[in-house]
């Protein structure tokens, strides 16, 4: 479905229109979020969550998205969610491996059953349904997956402690690069995402606080968190023709958290 950049004109470069997008962890913050840029693009979103009412109302909100009642930790739920995805037009162009969980505890304290609950939900999930929707891209040859890492994948999180996220997300930031490798001759890019402060579920409790506020300007070069419109030209960028020759690569939208 993708055509030579060069033979586009630069306002529709980014376009979606005729897609169809997979968002998971769509519920709230920056999964309700890309599905709402995506679905503005021009794509048809399926928008994945375990929290139905919000969903619904998140579906209610935009005429291209589309609620789909996931738990990305389970098969069968992944495996519905693929089929809800080629319901449409039989085709996935867009998966935005979003869902994620993360808590607070120190290191020598963190049980090893919460570690592998991290673990499963933000990398094994993610990458059990980055190879189920891949099989159908490498089959169209063409598609385009967005696996969310973090800029704690990048760098440790100290003050801060949550050793299963950072773990979980220096993991995505490896296997996107090793499925970019793998795919991108057979027409399917991956590529992530590493944001830093954004308000969210996980952030809000964070952010709300002023110490940590305080903290945060202080050593973001950019000087404060982010705000949700500032991921939309990444997310843009990757799941469009303006990145055909963008494979493996983790792009951090950290206000310069991850360059000092």
């Amino acid at each position: 479905m993708a055509t030579e950049p060069g033979s586009r004109r630069v306002g529709d470069l980014f376009g979606l229109a005729g897609r169809t997008a997979i968002v998971t962890g769509a519920s709230a913050g920056l999964g309700a979020h890309f599905a709402t840029v995506l679905a503005d693009a021009g794509a048809h979103v399926i928008a994945a969550a375990r929290r139905v009412d919000r969903l619904d109302r998140l579906a209610a909100s935009h005429e291209r998205i589309e609620a789909c009642a996931c738990d990305v930790a389970d098969a069968s739920s992944r495996e519905a969610l693929l089929a809800a995805a080629l319901a449409h037009d039989g085709r996935v162009d867009v998966l935005v491996n979003n869902a994620g969980i993360g808590d607070q505890m120190p290191a020598e304290e963190e049980s090893i059953e919460a570690f592998q609950q991290t673990v499963e939900v933000n990398l094994v999930a993610a990458f059990a349904l980055a190879q189920l929707v891949g099989r159908q891209m490498l089959e169209q040859g063409a598609g385009s997956i967005i696996n969310l890492a973090s800029m704690f994948g990048l760098v440790g999180s100290a003050p801060l402690s949550q050793v299963s996220y950072c773990a979980s997300k220096g993991g995505i930031v490896n296997l996107t690069r090793q499925l970019g490798a793998e795919w991108a001759r057979r027409g399917v890019r991956v590529n992530a995402i590493a944001p830093g402060y954004f308000p969210s579920d996980m952030t809000a409790g964070l952010l709300a606080d002023e110490r940590t506020l305080t903290w945060v300007r202080r050593n973001a070069p950019l000087g404060r968190p982010g705000r949700l419109r500032e991921l939309d030209g990444v997310l843009l960028l990757l799941a469009s023709d303006a990145s055909t020759y963008v494979v493996g690569e983790t792009i951090s939208v950290d206000g310069g958290w991850t360059a000092v």
